[in-house]
């Protein structure tokens, strides 16, 4: 499981550093959240669908299945030739896992419907707030319009299948009437919103601001993922030791907020990156702090026949907030970045302000320190600033969540289930 966990890791880091290169390649440097928000909500989509249809099959050809189409997806990446192909690419092997089943049964028929309207409705329903910025007529064109309308309806489609058609719902929603597991998953959607409201844009904002490489940029980027994944360690020993997991959430939370708003006063230009790499280990101390909390929370919580379940619930609720937040940095980005420019940029080159907008490689052609490269870089800043704002705000509302979760004693007794 750790060589399976370090491959995939390995993967993510390598092809989310280049995907500010993907999108810039098609002229469409500002959709790179239109990536992670189709992966996010596929994931979420067929997550639950994915691990009842494995459970008909041998888990070992499941997986062989699982990692060709994972390959496949990577092939079909480095040869797409649009911004669409790259996006659906990502979630390419959720999208035939679902529907590879489905001549199994009426049942199975249900399952792959709840799946397919979720993931449209989400993807209709989010997408727009990523794309309308690059529209000719902005929130007033009509494909945008028809998205939003269309993705509305297909969610409440997808929640009268799931009250009048499904034989099974397509999430144990009777776990949330444990507060243990409805406050883990309220803090995992909002910490995912939070991060994912500036994340999609980092390494272009560290490599346009601050001059550093692309390798360089991808090392302070996977901070979070190295520190935290050292730090978990420490945590799992604390809960061992003292038996309790709140009383970390509940310190995690106002780190993380830190953090954040540190990285909001950090944005300006004028900074050392080394306060922005400060700022993402306290951000690796408290998030690392804070996933594993949520899995021991709603582990704690759930009886022994719904473990898996629960732990189902808080995947879906994540990706769905990873989903939102990359909206959110969307529009924020395609909304503010290029007013931003027009103000900014000399005279000499303001009308080619589009040109910049859309591609990273032209935006690091102009040299560091030159008037040209630092309107760039301000106009980078003012965006990013909104983000965190954004995203701070977002997480604040964690300070409520935590309280909701009850303070569990954690025993070597097998769990019954602790409702309120």
């Amino acid at each position: 499981m750790w060589l399976l966990y370090f491959v995939n890791a390995f993967q993510s880091s390598i092809t989310g550093n280049l995907s500010a290169y993907v999108t810039s390649g098609f002229e469409s440097h500002s959709l790179i959240p239109t990536i992670s928000v189709v992966s996010s909500v596929m994931s979420a989509a067929t997550y639950m669908p994915l691990a009842k249809i494995l459970n008909l099959w041998d888990r070992s050809i499941g997986f062989l299945v699982m990692v060709l189409f994972s390959i496949l997806g990577l092939v079909l990446s480095a040869t797409c030739s649009n911004i669409a192909t790259a996006s659906s690419t990502t979630s390419s092997n959720s999208i035939v896992s679902s529907h590879a089943l489905a001549t199994k049964g009426i049942k199975l028929m249900i399952v792959v419907l709840g799946t397919f309207l979720l993931a449209a409705g989400l993807v209709l329903f989010l997408l727009p707030f990523t794309i309308a910025g690059s529209a000719e007529d902005d929130w007033a064109s009509a494909h945008i319009i028809v998205m939003l309308v269309v993705g509305f309806v297909v969610l409440i489609a997808f929640g009268l299948s799931e009250r009048y058609l499904a034989p099974v719902p397509f999430l144990p929603y009777e776990i949330l009437l444990s507060r243990t597991v409805l406050g883990a998953c309220l803090i995992d959607v909002t910490y995912q919103v939070a991060y994912y409201c500036w994340f999609d844009y980092f390494t272009s904002y560290l490599q346009v601001v601050y001059g550093t490489s692309i390798a360089t940029a991808g090392y302070i980027s996977s901070i979070f993922d190295v520190v935290s994944g050292v730090w978990l360690f420490v945590v799992g020993f604390l809960i061992m030791k003292t038996g309790r997991f709140r009383w970390l959430i509940q310190g995690a939370v106002p780190l993380y907020l830190l953090g954040v708003g540190l990285m909001i006063y950090f944005r300006n230009p004028s900074w050392s990156v080394g306060y922005t790499i400060m700022c993402q280990v306290f951000l690796a101390f408290a998030g690392g702090t804070m996933i594993i909390c949520q899995q021991v929370a709603v582990q704690a919580a759930a009886d022994h026949n719904h473990v898996s379940s629960a732990l189902a619930f808080l995947n879906c609720f994540g990706n769905i907030g990873g989903a939102i937040g990359g909206s959110i940095s969307g529009a924020i980005w395609t909304h503010t970045l290029p007013d931003a420019l027009k103000r900014l940029l000399p005279d000499s080159i303001k009308s080619d302000w589009e040109s910049i907008y859309d591609d990273l490689d032209v935006q690091l052609s102009y040299e560091r320190g030159t008037p040209e490269r630092q309107a760039i870089a301000l106009a980078y800043a003012s965006s990013q600033k909104n983000m965190l704002i954004a995203g701070t705000a977002i997480m604040a509302l964690s300070l409520i969540w935590m309280f909701v979760l009850r303070d569990i004693k954690l025993t070597k007794q097998q769990s019954k289930g602790i409702l309120f």
